[in-house]
């Protein structure tokens, strides 16, 4: 319904991070002190909030992303955590990223690990995401799942993810940062105006600070801006 809504048809998204931030959600990168948690989002003052674990693989963060855009969509007003919930995020995660008519037309015909770890490129999944997906869908047994299942975890694809893909990172903090630099706003200055450290900035926005603005004294003559952390 989502999918249709927002005009996307069948098709793999390219982005997510991208489509997100084109939806009118803030994403951000969670900090380093938070490597235990994948993810997670919130609504705040009317506005959708999302913050993703950049040190999981890129396909992992990708299925975190649509899970957590499943809470927005799902749970707004409910509540907030629970196995339900759990559940019902990682069953609309699955269907946002791989549509149900998308996997009947350009799932493997024969699913074996060498298949999968080929077709989840087309969906920039993991295995493991498109081995669910393919049960869920009664493409294959119970058998065939649960012996995936041991020879992912046997090849070790749980935590290193085969033949991955980059990871995304925002578009929307890049053009703004872009925009910073040509202005010659340091990064003290921005660190002083949102009463936050610079290094905070830095692992809040998947480090794109790092390498658009200048870390110099911030002694530059232009004027700053209304400048807020959103």
């Amino acid at each position: 319904m989502l999918r249709g809504h927002w005009g996307l048809g069948e098709l793999p998204i390219k982005n997510m991070i991208a489509l997100l931030e084109s939806r009118g959600v803030r994403v951000y990168s969670l900090a380093i002190d938070a490597k235990e948690v994948d993810a997670f989002s919130m609504w705040s003052g009317g506005r959708p909030f999302m913050f993703l674990n950049t040190y999981k693989s890129a396909e992992h963060c990708r299925f975190d992303a649509a899970h957590e855009l499943g809470h927005l969509v799902l749970h707004k007003h409910g509540e907030t955590q629970g196995p339900d919930l759990e559940r019902e995020a990682n069953a609309f995660a699955s269907a946002f990223l791989m549509p149900r008519a998308s996997v009947l037309a350009n799932a493997p015909r024969l699913a074996t690990l060498p298949a999968l770890i080929k077709h989840k490129k087309y969906w920039s999944v993991s295995v493991a995401a498109l081995n669910y997906r393919l049960h869920s869908l009664g493409l294959t047994t119970d058998w065939t799942y649960r012996t995936l299942c041991v020879q992912l975890a046997e090849a070790g694809y749980r935590i290193n993810e085969p033949e991955g893909i980059a990871h995304e990172r925002s578009l929307l903090l890049e053009k703004v940062f872009a925009a910073l630099r040509v202005e010659e706003v340091s990064k003290p200055q921005v660190a002083r105006h949102l009463n936050i450290e610079p290094e905070e900035i830095n692992e809040l926005t998947f480090g794109l600070m790092l390498n658009l603005l200048k870390g110099g004294s911030g002694a530059s003559g232009k004027r700053m801006g209304n400048l807020r952390l959103v």
